[in-house]
Formats: structure tokens, sequence, C-alpha cells
């Protein structure tokens, strides 16, 4: 199908961008990659009378080091995250996971800050972002704010981003050396939304678990934390016991809905699955 008519608007600064946000109101939509919107606008799920392009405001792209963080402009793409050696040397997480998104057309254009903004339980980032304690940088017509990515979350296609605000960067700590990681996704093909995947960022300390972070991706209306699965494993060594107990306490938390990927417990099961394989590849990079 094709897309009823819309205005379209292309500005250079994120300043320019709210002033539209701010004027147009719900009657506009903000266009990163595009690969969420666009095909809604084809089947007309979507209808915005104004489509507003930030892909010309270069201020929202590139990955930087400052005071100690990682930042990442909201408009960069994930093929950018692949090829970045920054990331690869400070949050290897990040680089990994992203190769595992679509294909490298949709990697070439798909950008971290839309697959975030969309709210999208089944994207790749919010779970990401979870396990990385990741920041947010708001602006808006109020001015600039943060946000941790623990609130920013609130269900499917719902997020903390007011309708005069967009996403201007992701800030994220850079690894202690011997952090352990992973991104462990099970999906039926390339391109493909996950069935379930787990990201995993593990730290040990005298073969005890000093400190963990768990977050599912696509169990449940927005991406979750598994917080009593982390606790479960603290202080703990890392044995088969432990793995297998911190699995079955996420798996309690899954809430799945059944699709082409499988039922609810085919789906919740395979989440388990994922926390298993995250944690002894993450326990395996930890030196």
């Amino acid at each position: 199908m094709i897309p009823p008519t819309f205005e379209y608007h292309a500005p250079t600064s994120a300043g320019e961008a709210i002033k539209l946000l701010s004027s147009l109101g719900s009657e506009a939509k903000l266009l990163a990659g595009g690969h969420s919107l666009l095909p809604m606008m084809k089947l007309r799920f979507a209808q915005p009378a104004h489509l507003i392009d930030l892909n010309r405001i270069d201020s929202l792209r590139g990955v930087r080091e400052q005071g100690g963080k990682i930042v990442i402009g909201a408009m960069t793409a994930e093929s950018d995250i692949v090829n970045s050696t920054l990331l690869q040397q400070k949050v290897p997480l990040l680089p990994e996971a992203a190769r595992q998104i679509g294909d490298p057309q949709v990697r070439n254009r798909g950008t971290i800050g839309g697959d975030i903004a969309h709210g999208d339980p089944a994207n790749d980032h919010p779970a990401l972002s979870l396990a990385l304690e990741a920041t947010f940088t708001i602006e808006g017509a109020k001015g600039r704010r943060t946000v941790k990515a623990e609130k920013f979350f609130h269900g499917t296609y719902q997020t903390d981003l007011a309708e005069d605000e967009i996403l201007c960067d992701i800030c994220v700590a850079a690894f202690a050396p011997g952090t352990g990681y992973a991104y462990e996704k099970l999906k039926r093909k390339t391109g493909d939304w996950a069935t379930a995947a787990a990201a995993v960022v593990l730290r040990l300390n005298g073969g005890k678990v000093e400190s963990v972070r768990i977050a599912l991706t696509n169990v449940g209306l927005t991406a979750l934390r598994a917080v009593a699965a982390e606790q479960a494993l603290t202080g703990r060594p890392l044995t088969p016991a432990a793995i297998e107990d911190a699995a079955s306490k996420a798996m309690a938390i899954c809430d799945p809905a059944e699709d082409l990927r499988g039922n609810r417990e085919y789906k919740t099961a395979m989440a388990g699955q994922m926390v298993r394989r995250a944690l002894a590849v993450a326990a395996s990079r930890c030196h």
C-alpha cells in the first residue's frame, strides 16, 4: 500500500526538530531509520500529517568518550556501532549484539535511538540498555533531562518521551577490566526479531559473583530486568546449580505473547535457555 499524504520536514539541528514537534504536536512523527514507522505508514496503521526526518542532524551521530563514560548519539547507525573501535574496546557487548540485529541493509539504516525510542519489547537495545545501566539524554521544549533506562520503558510502544521531546544520546560506563558479557539471541531466521534473548554483564571476584546484570528481550510488555536472578547469583560461585537457579528465576518473570515464534511455554523456556548460555559465555570472558 501507499501511505497517505504528509508534509516532510528535514531539520538540521535538535533545536529545530523540537520546535517542529512543539508546533505540530500529535500530528507529527519522528523518522530515524524508518524500519518501524514506514511499514506502519504503508499499511496505514500510522497516518502522521507531518514527518520530521532526523537524518540531517549531525550532532545526534557518533560515539565518543566523555568524562569516563561512552556517549552514543541516538542517530548512530547499527553498522557504526558494530564498527566502532571505541565500543569494541570499552563496551564490546554493544558491537557484538548489534551484529545480530536484522541484516546488513537494516544495520546500515537502523539507529540505536530509533530502536530504543520505539519502545518495542522485541527490539534488542532496550534489554541491552538495562544490562548496561544506560542513561538516556532527552531534549524538549523545557530543556534537557536524563532518564535511566530502568525508568524509560513504560509498556509496549510506551516510553518516557513526551510528544515534544527527542532522544539525543545514550550514555554507558566503560567496562572495568575482567568484565564478562554476552547477548544470546534465538531467532527463526536472519532479520527476524528474537523469539527470546538475554543480555548479561558479569563481574567475578575470588571465584564468586561480585555483580551481575541480566535483561531479557521479547518476553514481556517491555524489556525485563531479572532482578531476582541477579540477587540469587550475587556472592555465590557461578556453579551449574547457581546458573540453573538464576535461569528459573528469570523464567518466572516472563509473560510473552503467543505468535508464530511460539507459545508462552516455549518462549519462556527459551528465555531460560538464553540466560544459561549468556551466563556461561560471560563467565568465560571474566579474566
